[in-house]
């Protein structure tokens, strides 16, 4: 199934780094991938839930990393711990700076990616309150903690992009010092 998901995704974004993404339908892509029309829409219900499928991966990759930090690490160090790990596995990824320019290119791509916002934040905030002992209600330092991390990721990110790449550690420690 994950193949299947990831195949759709890869033929996706070579497509709309290439023809646009509002030029690209969704006929383009299940045959660029392999699959019928069908089995593209078992796996995503459009072109913008496509979009969205790099969110839903960050979000857990973001709350995976923070799960695995020490518990002895305090709250902004599991935040870096995150921001690096995940910024790493990001910088590997070959066709990050394609989905980073269609996002940039075609608002109705960017808006995709940004609807996932809320649920990216929800599930970090689910990791870092895991971390939180004893729970309080009405806290709100897992949220804080949550949005502080997509942001500062983000910016990261974008920065080493900008930066023609380099060391993500580097530009992940510069990010954090100006924080």
């Amino acid at each position: 199934q994950e193949f299947v998901r990831n195949a759709i995704w890869d033929a996706a974004i070579d497509l709309f780094a290439e023809r646009g993404f509002d030029e690209t339908t969704v006929d383009d892509i299940a045959e660029a991938a392999g699959v019928s029309q069908r089995t593209f829409f078992r796996y995503f219900d459009s072109k913008a839930d496509l979009m969205g499928k790099g969110s839903a991966d960050l979000a857990v990759a973001l709350s995976q990393a923070i799960d695995a930090c020490p518990t002895s690490y305090s709250l902004s160090d599991a935040m870096r711990e995150a921001v690096l790990t995940v910024g790493k596995q990001a910088a590997a990824y070959p066709r990050l700076e394609k989905i980073i320019q269609i996002a940039a290119k075609y608002p109705a791509a960017k808006q995709a990616q940004a609807s996932r916002t809320p649920e990216i934040e929800t599930e970090v905030a689910q990791a870092y309150a895991r971390r939180i002992k004893p729970a309080r209600k009405g806290d709100l330092t897992a949220k804080i903690m949550a949005g502080l991390t997509t942001s500062l990721f983000e910016i990261a990110l974008h920065t080493w992009l900008e930066r023609s790449r380099g060391d993500v550690e580097e530009t992940v420690d510069e990010v954090f010092k100006a924080a």
